[in-house]
């Protein structure tokens, strides 16, 4: 599930890592995956007040087709929520998902953290409305609304991820100023993508 982060910031980068299993580290993959190593503990359970919170709360969709791990999922006290196993009262389930950095404007994280939502809502068959993510520069919570229009580009990634997923294809892509940050960079060889292809090549000569 959290494929749809790398998809959405490049499809050669998700193909990479999910389709030839590549990977490659760098200082940022690094600080990111000690951040979710330290969240990352499925033993903890805690109660405040009217917040359960969850850590590494497996997640499922059957009609997504995709799975994956929540950092956490806080349950809030709700009169229209639902039952949880061996807890009094009524909950709803608010995802929360921890980034390195600071918060972007592009919608990548977003949609991450709104399949999450898209899932818990399939698996407890209740309306999560909204989450958060947690940025580790400003150390504070974004606040995200999950809108149709989220829920639509969701959908659309993950059917396009699917197609192909099973074609084993990997896009090619335009080169970016990102791709200068990418941990794959020296496996994409993106300056590649502009060099002119031997049929295009023979196409002009002729």
């Amino acid at each position: 599930m959290s494929g749809i982060q790398h998809f959405l910031f490049c499809r050669r980068q998700w193909a990479l890592i999910h389709i030839e299993q590549q990977w490659q580290e760098n200082y940022w993959t690094v600080d990111g995956r000690i951040m979710h190593e330290n969240v990352h503990d499925s033993s903890f359970r805690t109660t405040r007040g009217d917040v359960i919170t969850i850590r590494a709360l497996r997640v499922h969709s059957n009609r997504l087709g995709v799975s994956g791990e929540c950092d956490a999922v806080e349950f809030h006290a709700d009169a229209c929520g639902i039952k949880l196993a061996k807890t009094n009262g009524t909950w709803i389930p608010f995802p929360v998902e921890y980034k390195r950095g600071k918060p972007k404007e592009d919608i990548y994280d977003r949609a991450q953290l709104c399949a999450q939502a898209m899932c818990l809502e399939e698996m407890f068959c209740c309306s999560v409305k909204e989450g958060a993510l947690y940025y580790g520069e400003p150390r504070r919570r974004e606040i995200i609304k999950f809108t149709e229009e989220l829920r639509n580009k969701v959908e659309k990634a993950f059917s396009e991820m699917h197609q192909l997923f099973k074609k084993g294809y990997t896009p090619k892509v335009t080169p970016k100023k990102a791709c200068k940050s990418c941990s794959l960079s020296d496996k994409c060889l993106p300056e590649l993508m502009n060099i002119q292809s031997v049929e295009d090549y023979m196409r002009t000569f002729l």
